[in-house]
């Protein structure tokens, strides 16, 4: 490596040469006298040791070898810098972190946790208590990414709710926590608001399209494709994403990159649907700049002037 520093991008199997939006930062990073690796993070043959920083960024294949992962996380970290910070990563990990904000005063979507060892008697209890108090619910694993193993179902269809239970019993079976969500009618009409964050400091936010049809999610891939666009956050989005980054168990200026992704309940206000701490996509190339600032970012992240 001929640069004084080098950054690992570490990605999946699936993408060995990096997403697409991520190569966008290879070429400032560049003129910033810092070399770019795409790596993927479960080879073995790698000595992360090499680099200043190891960025996560197309890691989606993890949820299914979470264990494995975390593992992986504490040896990097214990190697070289990590963005984001492993005890970010391992935290954010599992949507749990959501009782935690919620806690904490954030405005959250409410959910319901069942563990795999939950009674099918605790696991009806859940679905029912949502089932009452909305329209339509989602079901998911807890730790999961891209939409994988998320479906919508109807409250009042008695074979919909039959085939959520049975749904979330697969999962249950699986050794995967399950989370019970009302489905929130404004996204229909209003979107999902997705705020990213670089080095702390609000970058840009992104609208993605409505993507939870009736039961679960069906695709090829690590993740269901999504339609997105260039957005403009409200100063109502931008407080409820102020109030979830403040109750986090840490200081959002420890982190390389946030997305704090927001659902309109009916009356219109912003609430927190995930935090993505992990490997979130970050759609720099629907904002002008945004590369840029990544690379500045990392660069500060790998103890280099950016100036």
């Amino acid at each position: 490596m001929s640069g004084e520093r080098a950054v690992a991008l570490a990605t999946c199997s699936e993408h060995p040469d990096g997403y697409p939006d991520d190569l966008l930062v290879v070429e400032p990073l560049s003129d910033l006298g810092i070399d770019t690796t795409f790596v993927t993070w479960d080879d073995a043959s790698v000595d992360w040791n090499a680099f200043d920083v190891v960025v996560l960024r197309s890691t989606w294949d993890y949820p299914p070898r979470r264990d494995e992962f975390l593992r992986w996380i504490d040896r990097v970290a214990g190697l070289t810098t990590l963005a984001n910070p492993a005890g970010a990563v391992r935290w954010s990990s599992d949507k749990r972190y959501l009782t935690h904000l919620e806690r904490m005063g954030a405005p959250v979507v409410p959910t319901t946790f069942v563990d795999p060892d939950a009674s099918a008697e605790t696991l009806a209890s859940a679905i029912r208590g949502t089932v009452s108090s909305a329209e339509r619910f989602v079901v998911k694993p807890s730790v999961g990414a891209g939409s994988v193993d998320a479906g919508r179902f109807e409250s009042g269809d008695v074979s919909a709710v039959e085939q959520a239970i049975k749904h979330a019993t697969t999962l249950l079976e699986r050794g995967r926590r399950v989370m019970v969500q009302p489905y929130l009618d404004a996204i229909d009409s209003a979107g999902e608001t997705a705020l990213v964050y670089i080095g702390g400091e609000f970058s840009h936010a992104i609208r993605k399209e409505p993507l939870l049809d009736g039961g679960p999610v069906s695709f090829d891939g690590l993740f269901a494709e999504e339609t997105t666009s260039a957005t403009t956050a409200t100063d109502a989005q931008l407080d409820a994403a102020a109030s979830v980054l403040g109750a986090m168990p840490f200081d959002r200026a420890e982190l390389l990159y946030a997305r704090v992704d927001l659902l309109p309940d009916a009356a219109g206000d912003p609430l927190l649907l995930e935090l993505e701490l992990v490997e979130p996509s970050l759609f720099m190339a629907e904002a002008p700049g945004a590369a840029l600032r990544f690379a500045h970012a990392m660069a500060a992240v790998a103890g280099r002037p950016t100036t």
